[in-house]
């Protein structure tokens, strides 16, 4: 099969196009500044974001570039069905979140972060230990955007994967620096914008400059029967269901969401998430595709690095006017969520590593939001020395969405029963960080009566899963029934077998093990907790006006 030459950018078109891109933005973000910020408002722009900003944050923020590359990694790996299970998965975990969020915010409307409100409701090492994965998280995520800004970079450029890294970072920063969230909303807004209309004309563009569907025929037997199968088991193993497990971790464990889902007006949080379900799953599945056209074209990734994917099969089959297109989608879409991930780490250690130390009552706004400034330095900054490394971005999102699962159970069941103690919120959360880890990375042998009782952690982990997403638009009853069914009808085919996909077992594992403990701990406690407390706890560190809600007019 033929494949054209790839198109490269001189040295001047890069620089001018991230110089109009981050210059463009950063104009947008002085406008948007307040000369006098307020600490509130530069983590959650004073809980009043309107539809339209909001909705176009979150799918710009769950939008990353990651995901598109991960998305392709996926359809190149697992064929046909790979970015379905990608996409499909990753916009149920907005949509799952939407139950939760709104119980989360009528109990703490003025929070900033999760780990704050649990701060209110357990006490210190709760706080600590959510706060922690939210950094972790936060981290991976950012590092993982100026991986795939680098990759983008060296690809399509002279430049260095390095000096992209560079690039992409300093930018980024640039404009979040001087108004934090509020930067990161309002320039979200322009970027997913400009995304979908890019993804709308690259995609097809693409398809049929590759001489598809014709290609569909002719690189068949470039494919697995596995690949060609549009019911993959090994896709479903190894990636869609990894992520169904995963699907309610990342939206509890990512602080970006959390932010927003504080930042949004009350009674808009259900068009907010419903809409961002839509755009992110349209648009992450079509840009995965390219993945499923290389593998039907036989392209090798360059470098045998699968992260060049989707930036090669663009230089390939791309004209150069829609080549610039294409990589202004990417750097738009890899911005938008690294902004999130800077405002992000900044609230955490505002917040909780500023805010709740010294209290509320004695909290200086000023100095928060110098601490916040010198945040987004630093984790940029070490953002930066880890993207150096080069890691897998698939990899490292399928790792952090497992670990986060073992907070999921204690932190919804915070918010519901009265009864969790931050003993058992505690107590549970390293009990099953130290069965996942293990599992995770084959630290034991898996075989025999382990394997046995790792598979029977794992199917229970199957009904932790079910029914927790059933227990949010449902109640618990039809939870607990939808919970049981599932393990019981998972049992006869994962017991046995279940302990040789290690991703989706390790996960699932993380579930189970963290339920258990948290609720044999939690039933040996008879005091009940008043949650009328946490809005009492929790609320605005600056008592000065807060400014007009945020685009109002875009409701």
């Amino acid at each position: 099969m033929n494949v054209p030459e790839e198109v490269q950018f001189g040295v001047l078109t890069v620089v001018v196009i991230l110089v109009l891109f981050y210059g463009i933005t950063f104009v947008i973000s002085t406008r948007i500044g307040k000369k006098e910020e307020n600490a509130d408002g530069y983590m959650t722009a004073g809980n009043n974001i309107g539809f339209g900003i909001s909705a176009a944050s979150m799918t710009a923020t769950w939008i990353w570039a990651s995901s598109m590359y991960a998305s392709a990694t996926s359809g190149y790996t697992y064929g046909i069905s790979g970015p379905i299970h990608y996409g499909l998965w990753g916009a149920l975990m907005i949509l799952f979140i939407y139950p939760f969020g709104r119980r989360i915010r009528a109990v703490a409307p003025k929070a900033h972060t999760l780990a704050e409100v649990m701060y209110a409701r357990h006490g210190r090492s709760s706080q600590v230990m959510l706060a922690g994965s939210n950094v972790v998280g936060s981290v991976i995520s950012l590092m993982s955007n100026f991986i795939a800004g680098g990759a983008l970079i060296s690809l399509l450029s002279p430049f260095s994967f390095f000096q992209g890294v560079i690039a992409v970072a300093g930018g980024v920063l640039l404009y979040t620096l001087w108004s934090g969230f509020r930067a990161s909303v309002l320039t979200d807004f322009v970027q997913v914008v400009a995304m979908l209309g890019a993804v709308v004309i690259i995609v097809p563009a693409i398809f049929f400059a590759a001489d598809f569907p014709a290609a569909f025929e002719t690189g068949a037997a470039n494919l697995t029967p596995q690949q060609g199968n549009f019911f993959s088991s090994d896709a479903f193993l190894n990636q869609g269901a990894p992520y169904i497990a995963a699907v309610l971790a990342y939206a509890i464990g990512n602080q970006t969401i959390a932010q927003r889902l504080f930042a949004v007006r009350e009674d808009l949080i259900k068009k907010t998430f419903v809409t961002a379900t839509f755009g992110y799953g349209a648009m992450v599945i079509g840009v995965g595709m390219l993945g499923v056209l290389a593998l039907y074209l036989g392209i090798e990734p360059a470098g045998g690095d699968v992260n060049n994917l989707v930036p090669q099969m663009a230089a390939t089959y791309l004209t150069p006017a829609l080549l610039v297109l294409f990589f202004v989608m990417i750097i738009g879409a890899l911005s938008s969520t690294a902004d999130s991930d800077l405002a992000a780490l900044s609230s955490i250690v505002m917040t909780d590593g500023y805010g709740q130390t010294v209290g509320k009552e004695n909290a200086n706004p000023k100095t928060m939001l110098l601490i916040g400034r010198i945040t987004m330095i630093v984790a940029t900054a070490a953002a930066v020395a880890f993207a150096s490394l080069q890691l897998s971005i698939l990899d490292l999102l399928v790792f952090v969405g497992a670990l986060w699962g073992a907070l999921v159970f204690p932190v919804i069941a915070s918010f519901y029963w009265d009864r969790v103690t931050n003993k058992a919120f505690t107590i549970s959360v390293v009990a099953a960080l130290a069965v996942f880890l293990p599992v995770r990375f084959s630290l034991v042998p898996l075989d025999g009566a382990v394997g046995i009782v790792v598979d029977v952690l794992a199917v229970i982990g199957v009904g932790v899963v079910i029914g927790l997403m059933t227990f949010g638009f449902f109640g618990a009853r039809v939870g607990r029934i939808a919970g049981a069914v599932a393990a019981l009808a998972a049992a006869p085919f994962a017991i046995g077998t279940l302990h040789e996909y290690t991703t989706l077992t390790a996960s699932l594992v993380a579930y189970s093990v963290s339920t258990i403990v948290c609720t044999a701990i939690t039933m040996r406690n008879r005091e009940r907790f008043d949650f009328a407390l946490i809005k009492q706890r929790v609320g605005d560190f600056d008592d000065s006006p807060d400014d007009e809600p945020v685009a109002a007019g875009a409701r």
